[in-house]
């Protein structure tokens, strides 16, 4: 895939997101706040705890959704593919946004799980557009190595 294609899919999708990481920490804020103010327990569970957690939760999903879009970005402004780390992470963060895609149709609706396979769309885009044959270009465009003549009788 050339660089047109490669750089403005990881630059959208690091965009996409950055804007999802704001969501996230603001909904888990949200949520976070309720459970405070409902003052209700869940089979004995202390609302201060389930609220703390709920924050807590929001900034770690914030985080590595930013940690996710600067990989893109790093890639996208390198033109480069991202190394073995930085794809073991986004392909965590898609598996993520596959599994959440999947629950959200049931508990949210069509709208949402289309959204979240959009997100994961690009993100695997992103990663199969720097695939392996772009991390060394010289060894891709290589001749294929040819067999040894056969020795004489």
């Amino acid at each position: 895939m050339s660089a047109v294609v490669r750089r403005p899919v990881a630059f959208i999708a690091a965009l996409v997101l950055f804007a999802e990481a704001v969501g996230i920490v603001i909904i888990n804020a949200v949520l976070g706040t309720v459970v405070k103010n409902q003052d209700m327990s869940l089979a004995g569970t202390d609302p201060g705890v389930m609220s703390k957690g709920t924050w807590v939760l929001g900034g770690v999903s914030g985080l590595f959704l930013v940690l996710c879009g600067v990989l893109l970005l790093v890639a996208g402004i390198r033109d480069r593919a991202p190394g073995r780390a930085a794809r073991i992470v986004l392909i965590g963060c898609a598996v993520v946004h596959g599994v959440l895609g999947a629950l959200t149709v049931g508990l949210v609706g069509w709208e949402a799980f289309v959204l979240m396979m959009v997100v994961l769309g690009l993100i695997v885009l992103a990663l199969v557009a720097y695939g392996p044959a772009e991390d060394n270009p010289a060894a891709a465009r290589a001749e294929p190595e040819q067999p040894a003549a056969p020795a004489p009788a």
